[in-house]
């Protein structure tokens, strides 16, 4: 096999637990998991503890112009658009992402109408994948609409780009707790090295071909009329 050189690549982790620094999370010990493989295939990995920050509410780019006297979204959003790779962690409460995890998606969205240089959606070229744990069932189930919502804003999602823990139904030890639990679990493993090369052989894939074409997909182009078809009139 061919080892692809993934030295060039970035990738971010932001951790959407519900515990402030420097409380223990249990879903950084997992996505610390997957960040060891990106650091020992010697890529820049940087981690944001989403709730650390001032992140406003809302669907702007920049809430300090819609009321709000704080918006760290600002600034962590320049590390989004630096990074190749997006890894977005939450635990499961009540079968869904955390809140600060919906805030994240928010907060993305609002970027989304926003072009690259070839006229096409800022996160085209980028890749996207998600790590989750907790105490109860829905690991798919969030895995869902955090991927749905990444590829709808322009992030390319690879094959099996989830991975996750859940203890037995009911309270429990979370991923981690006594230095042992989950730890050696090895579906949890697989899935967690498969998805974080996935990610990387994509970004790769990307990287190396600058992106996507923008034939057929560029924004500008459109309004600038190019309509790749839809000018003819069965389209009308």
């Amino acid at each position: 096999m061919n080892t692809p050189d993934f030295s060039k690549l970035k990738a971010l982790y932001i951790n959407c637990t519900l515990k402030k620094s420097p409380t223990r999370s249990h879903t950084k010990l997992l996505m610390d998991a997957s960040a060891a493989i990106m650091e020992k295939e010697n890529v820049a990995v940087e981690h944001i503890r989403f709730v650390d920050h001032p992140v406003a509410s809302g669907v702007q780019p920049d809430m300090r112009e819609h009321g709000w006297e704080e918006d760290a979204w600002v600034e962590i959003s320049k590390k989004v658009m630096e990074a190749d790779i997006l890894i977005i962690g939450t635990p499961i409460w009540l079968g869904e992402k955390s809140s600060q995890c919906q805030l994240l998606i928010e907060r993305l969205y609002s970027m989304s109408g926003m072009t690259n240089e070839k006229g096409q959606y800022k996160f085209y070229g980028k890749v996207g994948g998600t790590i989750i744990t907790g105490n109860e069932d829905g690991i798919k189930h969030c895995a869902m609409g955090i991927l749905y919502s990444m590829q709808h804003v322009g992030y390319s999602i690879p094959p099996q780009a989830d991975a996750g823990w859940i203890g037995e139904a009911g309270p429990g030890p979370s991923y981690g707790d006594d230095g042992r639990v989950g730890l050696d679990n090895d579906f949890t493993k697989r899935n967690t090295t498969f998805m974080t090369y996935n990610l990387l052989h994509l970004a790769h894939m990307l990287k190396t071909n600058n992106g996507y074409s923008a034939y057929g997909n560029s924004r500008e182009q459109w309004d600038k009329g190019n309509k790749w078809g839809f000018e003819n009139p069965e389209y009308r």
